[in-house]
């Protein structure tokens, strides 16, 4: 499956989603990547991971950082996933217990897991509403010319 790069929006969201729960749940492995894999692949994760979970956007990131420390959503991938977390991941989480039934994988538990180790190594603020942005770890974008493939 190959999510374009530009014009990039939830509506991705649901086909990734899908595409990833259904590879688990034919318990084989599925390969997100983009071109770093630091913000759009990363983004798709965390979509799954808000979805199979309980977990907002934030915590969802932390687990995946807790595994993938370079993960960085660029800002308009966080307002996207902001967005998701307000208007739509609840009715994503109906869609797919609806679609799939219920789960015999134990997301929430293993993210759960991963999130308490994660706060545990002082990586993260655990209070509420501490939230730093200047804390976010941060990588520079590629140049322009990193994403062309014309020579």
């Amino acid at each position: 499956m190959i999510v374009p790069g530009l014009c990039w929006r939830t509506r991705h969201f649901k086909e990734s989603i899908k595409f990833i729960h259904e590879c688990r749940l034919r318990g084989e492995g599925c390969l997100v990547h983009c071109l770093a894999g630091v913000s759009r692949s990363v983004t798709l994760v965390i979509a799954y991971i808000m979805t199979v979970t309980d977990f907002g956007w934030e915590d969802a990131l932390h687990t995946v950082r807790a595994v993938r420390s370079c993960a960085n959503p660029n800002l308009g991938f966080q307002r996207q996933l902001q967005e998701f977390e307000k208007h739509e991941v609840h009715q994503y989480r109906q869609w797919l217990k609806e679609e799939y039934g219920e789960s015999p994988l134990r997301d929430a538990e293993e993210a759960k897991n991963i999130l308490g180790k994660y706060k545990e190594q002082g990586r993260v603020e655990s209070q509420p509403g501490t939230r730093r942005w200047s804390s976010f770890q941060t990588l520079p974008p590629l140049g322009y010319s990193n994403y062309t493939t014309e020579t």
